[in-house]
């Protein structure tokens, strides 16, 4: 038997959708765009969602319009995707690393504070693998210090903090489409943000810097070309992504309820296996596993890494949780990072696993997944 990590759940929705897009004429950032947008704005309770190419190009853009730049420091996790921290560097900005706390596997707010300087200007908390940061710390943080906070949500979609949607505490949230989230249009990402300030900006500079789109323009019947008062980014979605969204959006009230019901599957069946710690979850945080992370004990029979090669050994695709940003060569070498600097990251980083999870998943195969790693 052979089980993917993940695997996109698509229907002919997605593909009616698709070939509607094509039939039109109309690929780039279009109506679908804007329709995708309005769905996403609804369902996080945000004023404004604005799309892009993909969550990094989310966070550059509104790092941006936040007025982060050289000589700025940016407080991020130290165990993340490096997309959080490279956003930071392409503002020529300092992303100032964090360690986490390994029971959630996002930012430990106790530590947050000591790293606060002069020169910080924001924090990034990244919802990691689906489950909400401590926003409330982080915003008192924030306020005490007058600190921007742009939410790394990118594995947050559905995610909910105190009954409230991720992406909607800060100034601005970041989302992601990647195939291995739990709605995707192949690459793309979505900004939310109450503020019209900071909405107006990120839709000039993700097209190029243009005062007025391509759409608005041929609605208008105009021939000549906006003004271009900003430099801008080609950081825009396409009709054929926004159409996939619209069609993704419709089912993510299914995807999500069928992800939670198998991560609890995971969680019953795993319970009593000492050598491992299970995704956690506490009152007030809604968990939407994005990914199934566990932590390998350091008490465990088997290293993680053999571990992953029998799992894998047996057709199971298995991954590392993510990494730890700071051991990784150019940050570890640019700011002169040890590894054991971050202890709870770099031990996330050597220990965490990630099991299959995705939608149309049977009970056979989750079951094969269960009975290989009790083996």
């Amino acid at each position: 038997m052979k089980i993917p990590i993940t695997k996109p759940y698509f229907t002919e929705d997605e593909e009616k959708a698709v070939i509607e897009v094509l039939r039109s004429g109309w690929v780039c950032q279009g109506a679908k765009v804007a329709e995708f947008e309005t769905q996403f704005a609804d369902w996080t309770q945000a004023k404004y969602a604005i799309a892009t190419s993909s969550c990094t190009t989310a966070l550059h853009l509104t790092l941006i319009a936040c007025g982060i730049g050289a000589g700025n420091e940016v407080i991020v996790p130290s165990f993340t995707f490096v997309a959080t921290a490279n956003a930071v560097e392409y503002q020529q900005a300092k992303p100032v690393f964090v360690d986490i706390s390994l029971k959630s596997f996002n930012l430990d707010v106790e530590k947050i504070e000591e790293k606060i300087t002069r020169k910080t200007k924001a924090i990034i908390p990244v919802h990691l693998f689906g489950l909400s940061a401590e926003m409330g710390p982080i915003l008192e943080l924030a306020t005490k210090y007058n600190l921007k906070v742009i939410e790394d949500a990118a594995c947050g979609i559905g995610t909910k903090y105190k009954g409230k949607p991720v992406g909607t505490f800060g100034d601005a949230g970041c989302f992601s489409f990647h195939p291995r989230k739990s709605v995707t249009t192949g690459e793309g990402g979505m900004i939310t943000t109450d503020d019209s300030g900071i909405a107006e900006k990120v839709k000039m500079l993700r097209d190029h810097g243009a005062s007025v789109s391509d759409i608005e323009r041929h609605k208008k019947g105009e021939f000549t070309l906006p003004e271009y008062n900003l430099v801008g980014y080609n950081y825009r979605m396409t009709d054929i992504q926004g159409a996939l969204g619209i069609a993704q959006m419709k089912k993510l009230e299914l995807i999500l309820e069928r992800r939670r019901e198998l991560a609890q599957r995971y969680n019953e069946a795993l319970k009593d296996i000492s050598w491992i710690s299970l995704p956690w979850e506490m009152t007030g945080y809604h968990h939407t596993y994005q990914s199934y992370v566990l932590l390998i004990n350091d008490d465990a029979p088997v290293l993680r890494d053999d571990l992953a090669l029998r799992l894998i050994n047996k057709g199971i695709s298995v991954r590392q949780g993510t990494h730890a940003v700071h051991t990784l060569g150019y940050y570890r070498q640019k700011y002169n990072i040890e590894p054991a600097d971050f202890p709870a990251s770099l031990k996330a980083h050597n220990q965490s696993l990630t099991l299959p999870l995705y939608f149309n998943m049977s009970a056979e195969e989750q079951n094969y997944v269960i009975d290989a790693l009790k083996e």
